[in-house]
C-alpha cells in the first residue's frame, strides 16, 4: 500500500519552516529508558527529532518513506537515515531502547507498525509518539489563523488530520502507559515572514495550491499583517505537545 505522502513535494521548505521540539522532551524520554544504545525515529521527516535524540543515544536509526525528506534531512554522525516505511523496518529484533514518532503516527498503518515496534524494541523498551496541533500567537493573529485553517483550507485537510486535533487520544496505543509526562510546548520567536512560511508548509495549503493553482495563505496575508503589526517584530508562536508514551512487556 503506498504511503500517505503530503510533504515530499515541498521537503526543503518543510525543513526550513517547521518549529523545533524542546530539548526537555528528549531528556525526559531518555530518562524513561534503561539503556541508551539505539533509538529508532520512525517517520523522521527532516530529522529534527533524530538529531535531538543523538544527544542522548549512541546511535539513531531514522527512517522515512520519502526519499525527498531524507535528502533534506540534517546530517549528524550518530544518525543513520534510511528511506523505508515505518511498517517495514530493517532493524533486527530486540535491538532498540526507544522508538519515537514525531508528528507522524496518524499517517501510519498501525496494524503493521505496532508489530514492528514490538519486534524491534528490547524487553522493557519505550515507544513515544507526539503531535502538536494549532498554534497560538495573539487573539488577533489567531482569529485570522482560524479563518484560514477552518475556512478556506477546511476541505483540503486529509481525514487523518483529526487525530492531530484530538492529540492522538482516539488512536489505539496498545502499550503499558508511562507516568504522565510534563506539559511540554514548542515556542518559536518568528517574524511575520517566518510565520507565513510555516502556514504554507501545511499539507492542506499544498493540496489547495495543487488543486486551484492559488496560494491560500496569500488570501489572508494582508489581514494577518494587520493583526501582526510590525512585520519584523518577532512574536512568540506556541504549540502544546500531546504525547502518548508506553513500554513493551
Amino acid at each position: 500500500m503506498p504511503f500517505k505522502d503530503h510533504f515530499s513535494g515541498h521537503s526543503s521548505a518543510y525543513a526550513a519552516a517547521r518549529p523545533s521540539y524542546p530539548g526537555e522532551l528528549f531528556a525526559w524520554l531518555a530518562a524513561q529508558c534503561r539503556e541508551h544504545a539505539l533509538a529508532w525515529d520512525a517517520g523522521c521527516g527532516n530529522g529534527q527529532a533524530a538529531v535531538a535524540l543523538a544527544a542522548h543515544f549512541a546511535r539513531v536509526h531514522a527512517t522515512d518513506p520519502s526519499a525527498a525528506q531524507i535528502a533534506a534531512a540534517t546530517a549528524h554522525p550518530k544518525v543513520e537515515y534510511r528511506t523505508e516505511a515505518a511498517e517495514d523496518c530493517s532493524l533486527p529484533d530486540a535491538c532498540a531502547d526507544l522508538v519515537t514518532v514525531a508528528q507522524a503516527l496518524h499517517w501510519f498503518d498501525l496494524t503493521r507498525f505496532y508489530p514492528q515496534v514490538r519486534r524491534v524494541l528490547k524487553p522493557g523498551g519505550v515507544i513515544a509518539a507526539w503531535t502538536y496541533g494549532l498554534s497560538s500567537v495573539s487573539p488577533g493573529v489567531d482569529a485570522v489563523f482560524h479563518k484560514l485553517y477552518e475556512g478556506r483550507l477546511g476541505p483540503y485537510w486529509p481525514a487523518d488530520r483529526r487525530h492531530v486535533e484530538t492529540g492522538y487520544r482516539d488512536l489505539p496505543f496498545p502499550f503499558a502507559p508511562l507516568p504522565a509526562p510534563p506539559a511540554f510546548e514548542m515556542v518559536c520567536l518568528w517574524t511575520l515572514r517566518q510565520y507565513l512560511a510555516y502556514l504554507r508548509t501545511w499539507s492542506a495549503s499544498q493540496r489547495h495550491l495543487q488543486a486551484t493553482g492559488f496560494d491560500a495563505v496569500d488570501a489572508v496575508a494582508a489581514e494577518m499583517a494587520e493583526a501582526w503589526g510590525d512585520p519584523q517584530q518577532r512574536r512568540p508562536v506556541r504549540w502544546p505537545l500531546a504525547i502518548r508514551a508506553g513500554r513493551v512487556g
